[in-house]
């Protein structure tokens, strides 16, 4: 069983790229700080943010499943605002597919919580 939600790999996952979204995000040009920068930045954060809020709310498995069902939308998002990065200019092709690919397994993963909530709940 997990001791916490810092060791489930989606919440891993999750934030380190959370972390890269940042890294990249701060190339972005001052004119988009207030609009790509900060929703990409933002929605990056809330994928493990809920995860942890749905890990304190396992004890109730509808809830767990909502707040996972947050994250995962929040995923989403993510791909969009990256898909705009790209358009934009501001992140190249293989950054592109990198972030494409590793959010696409957050949310295989946090598909699969959805959908087998059993594993995780109390």
């Amino acid at each position: 069983m997990y001791e916490g939600f810092k060791d489930l790999k989606v919440y891993q996952l999750s934030y380190k790229l959370s972390m890269e979204v940042f890294q990249i995000s701060k190339n972005f040009p001052v004119e988009e700080k207030y609009s790509l920068t900060d929703q990409v930045r933002r929605s990056s954060r809330s994928i493990p943010t809920n995860i942890a809020e749905a890990f304190r709310k396992r004890q109730y498995p509808k809830h767990f499943i909502s707040k996972l069902s947050d994250s995962d939308a929040e995923c989403s998002e993510t791909l969009v605002w990256i898909d705009f990065a790209l358009d934009c200019g501001y992140i190249n092709n293989e950054q592109h597919s990198y972030f494409n690919q590793k959010y696409e397994e957050v949310g295989k993963m946090l598909g699969s919580m959805i959908r087998s909530p059993e594993k995780f709940t109390l």
